[in-house]
């Protein structure tokens, strides 16, 4: 098991996904909770049969796999299938992403996750490291990224916490805005020190 679990958040479009891509070549462990959702809705998986039971059969690709499009589409507009889609969740992806902590390897690791402050998942890591980008930056690499209107792009920034929330649990940031890859490289190889020393002192 590492001995220093760092809890990686940021809003949708921050680029939490290349920060840690980065920091898996420095052979860290990287436990994200996106991964671990689907992997917890695939086909032949109990949630998913309950999924496809309460929202219906329409909410399942021909492939067998969940349309997980729609099924934002559909949570995002009814705040009582969200909790109900939570409270399935949540459990499941809380037990797996603990069950991968345990089996990390490297000195330190990460937990990847975008709702880290909202699902109180903060409380249950050693540092929270944020990677931050303007509000407006967000907007317009989720709308690029993937094909999003404005509008739906909001409602997502709008069920998250807002920016200064975010920041204010964080013991590390990254800016990430208006930042070049070699710029994030070295914000990186920074941190990486910090933590390497961090890990000693425990």
């Amino acid at each position: 098991m590492s001995k220093l679990i760092i809890g990686l958040t940021g809003g949708i479009g921050s680029g939490k996904t290349t920060v840690a891509d980065i920091f898996a070549e420095y052979d860290i462990d990287i436990i994200d909770a996106d991964v671990v959702a689907r992997e917890v809705v695939k086909p032949g998986t109990p949630a998913l049969k309950q999924i496809a039971e309460y929202f219906g059969s329409e909410f399942i690709l021909s492939d067998g796999n969940l349309d997980r499009g729609k099924l934002r589409d559909r949570i995002f507009s009814s705040p009582d299938d969200k909790q109900w889609l939570n409270s399935l969740l949540h459990p499941l992806i809380r037990e797996a992403m603990n069950e991968q902590c345990l089996q990390a390897k490297s000195s330190y690791c990460f937990l990847v996750a975008p709702l880290l402050i909202e699902n109180s998942i903060h409380k249950a890591v050693d540092k929270v490291l944020v990677v931050d980008v303007k509000p407006e930056t967000q907007i317009s690499r989720t709308t690029t990224r993937d094909n999003n209107t404005t509008e739906q792009v909001q409602k997502i920034l709008d069920s998250q916490v807002d920016r200064d929330t975010r920041l204010a649990h964080a013991d590390f940031i990254i800016n990430n805005d208006d930042c070049s890859v070699d710029e994030l490289k070295n914000q990186i190889e920074l941190l990486h020190r910090e933590f390497l020393k961090l890990v000693i002192e425990k």
